[in-house]
């Protein structure tokens, strides 16, 4: 078997029988695709720890059109993808190199941005809230800091997705997997107060006012948010309200779980609330926290 007709089978699997996402299997075969560009289409009996070797070093020299390199996670990513190839083809008794011969790089934990929760009044006071677009800005901000959103759930919820008056609904995020969300009263009456601001029948939530959004459509996608512009907006007001870190969805996102961590929630239930997968992903946090009980120590405890 050739490794582009392995990889078209791989690709089938991990959607059909993985349930993995249609843009899970792009990015797999965006990493095992720039494989075949080192190796050439070779048969996958011919792949050797020795070429593997050799791709890992082609890798770090790599550069993209604009003459930038391939940042280490990156990296990672098409060695993990590689390694879940192998896999699937072991399992299938396909004759070649076992996967656990592909180590994967010890990868540095991230760095988590958040804002802290003055940092976040600061954000919300500077949306004016006499227009729509005002309106809806905050809708936004409270909804993403006490959800814990991501940008890609937030643009795709519609009006029918989200019940104010209980407080709660369901999105279904990474790996096609539902999880529910909780939404603070706060939250709730902002976007109750941008609703009733609304003279439209869209059904999105949350709809661009820009004037380039005019094209014709049934359901009124043409006017639903981007996450580019979720961004933006974000960026906007951080600078208003004089926040020199960079503010993005995601940093909301982090400072939702920061500010439950922080406040005495288990990591379990965090877990729970970001829709993680693996407790792993969710303990990039605990260094913050570990942090803070620490700063709680320094304060309060009498020394002999």
């Amino acid at each position: 078997m050739y490794l582009s007709e392995a990889l078209d089978n791989f690709i089938e699997s991990i959607e059909v029988e993985g349930g993995r996402s249609k843009k899970t299997a792009e990015n797999y075969t965006l990493y095992v695709e720039r494989f075949i560009e080192f190796a050439g289409d070779i048969k996958v009996s011919e792949i050797s720890y020795e070429l593997v070797r050799k791709y890992r070093l082609w890798l770090n020299r790599y550069e993209n059109y604009n003459g930038v390199n391939l940042g280490k996670s990156t990296q990672a990513y098409h060695l993990i993808a590689l390694r879940r190839l192998l896999t699937y083809l072991s399992k299938r008794d396909i004759k070649s190199l076992e996967p656990t011969k592909i180590e994967l790089p010890k990868m540095t934990k991230p760095q988590v941005n958040f804002l802290h929760y003055e940092e976040v009044e600061r954000l919300l006071e500077v949306i004016p809230q006499d227009t729509e677009l005002g309106l809806r800005d905050r809708a936004i901000l409270e909804l993403l800091f006490s959800s814990g959103l991501r940008v890609s759930e937030l643009i795709n919820l519609n009006r029918d997705h989200i019940n104010t008056k209980r407080r709660e609904f369901s999105v279904r995020g990474k790996g096609n997997k539902d999880r529910p969300i909780f939404i603070s009263k706060t939250a709730s009456q902002h976007i109750d107060n941008y609703l009733k601001s609304r003279k439209d029948n869209l059904s999105p939530l949350f709809i661009n006012y820009s004037k380039r959004c005019t094209a014709p459509s049934l359901d009124g996608n043409y006017r639903r948010l981007t996450a580019r512009s979720v961004q933006r907006m974000i960026e906007k007001y951080a600078r208003l309200a004089g926040i020199t870190k960079k503010v993005s969805p995601h940093t909301m996102r982090h400072s939702f779980a920061t500010d439950l961590l922080l406040n005495g929630a288990d990591l379990r239930s965090v877990q729970s609330m970001l829709g993680h997968v693996s407790i792993s992903t969710t303990q990039i946090y605990t260094h913050i926290t570990d942090q803070h009980l620490k700063d709680v120590h320094d304060q309060f405890h009498t020394e002999i």
